[in-house]
């Protein structure tokens, strides 16, 4: 299996072959819509996409860690972590497509 990444050219691609709007409008679009996530996110706002997923920022608290190298702890700070929660129909769609194979 092939490690592949869908780019941000590519995504503006499917717009413009999708929606019908000029490369340039498609571009403009696609970076509009992720800059709206973007800002919701930092907002600490749920960003969700019916039957997609949602986009959730959850706050870690302050840990021990351990250096594997020496095993001496470390204290962890806290901090923001970005989640993605699959929707019921993406784990759906996931699971057949590795059941075709």
């Amino acid at each position: 299996m092939a490690n592949r990444t869908i780019t941000r050219a590519q995504l503006s691609e499917a717009v413009y072959q999708e929606v019908g709007l000029s490369r340039n409008e498609s571009a403009v679009l696609l970076e509009a819509v992720l800059n709206y996530m973007s800002e919701a996110l930092v907002r600490e706002e749920t960003v969700k996409i019916s039957s997609f997923g949602s986009f959730s920022v959850r706050k870690k608290g302050q840990r021990i860690g351990r250096n594997p190298k020496t095993g001496e702890e470390v204290p962890i700070l806290p901090r923001k972590v970005l989640v993605f929660r699959p929707s019921q129909v993406m784990k759906s769609r996931i699971n057949e497509s590795d059941s075709s194979r």
